[in-house]
Order: C-alpha cells, then sequence, then structure tokens
C-alpha cells in the first residue's frame, strides 16, 4: 500500500464511520500522512440544527460537548479504523469542531513513522 492509498483508505473509512455513526458524513474529506501523524480535515459535517445551535455563544459550547462526548465515547472504534488502515496503533487522538465553519479535524499520532512505513 502506498502512502496515498492509506491516506484514502483512512478518509473513506472514517466518513462511513461518521455517516453510521451520526447518520451523516462530511460533505468533503481529506487525509494528510505526516511522520507520525495523521491530519483528517472533514468538511460540512454540521446539521442543519447544529449550524442554528451554534448562532448563540452557549449553543456553540452545547454543541462542541455534545460532539466531544460523541467522539470520546466511540474513540476506541476510531483508533482500530485507523489501525485497519494502516496497521500501526495510535499514540494519541485529538479533535475538535468548528462552528463557525462546519469543519472537524481529527489528529492523530501514531506509535511510529507512517513515511518511513511507506516510503521504504
Amino acid at each position: 500500500m502506498t502512502k496515498g492509498q492509506a491516506e484514502a483508505a483512512i478518509t473513506e473509512s472514517l466518513t462511513s464511520f461518521k455517516r453510521e455513526f451520526l447518520g451523516r458524513g462530511p460533505k468533503k474529506a481529506r487525509t494528510y500522512i505526516m511522520g507520525d501523524m495523521i491530519l483528517v480535515r472533514l468538511q460540512g459535517v454540521l446539521s442543519r440544527a447544529e449550524t442554528q445551535l451554534s448562532r448563540d455563544p452557549e449553543g456553540v459550547i452545547l454543541l462542541k460537548k455534545m460532539r466531544t462526548k460523541l467522539i470520546e465515547g466511540s474513540g476506541d472504534k476510531i483508533k482500530q479504523i485507523i489501525f485497519d488502515c494502516v496497521g500501526m496503533p495510535v499514540a494519541t487522538m485529538h479533535t475538535d469542531v468548528s462552528s463557525r465553519t462546519g469543519d472537524s479535524i481529527f489528529v492523530f499520532t501514531m506509535e511510529g513513522n507512517l513515511e518511513q512505513k511507506f516510503d521504504g
């Protein structure tokens, strides 16, 4: 598997998971492998209700808490998805959602250098 194929597999797998888990997936998604990190950008992830909710400061706090709770509850599944795509364990996972743009970001640090794995 090449680095590009691994990035595509992560994008597809994480998008499918989000679609199944949250009932809808992102409008656009892209994955980047850089050394021992994986960055996944999901665009257009907010539902209409979430977009409406994010129009006031209290709603933003609620939205972020809800999204964080959902992701933390499925963290082991998400880490398994990444492992299945690249064959390397995830060391840490970080995520956030922008209430302004509707983008979601995942950053995974890995237990090794992925670029060496795919280039070597």
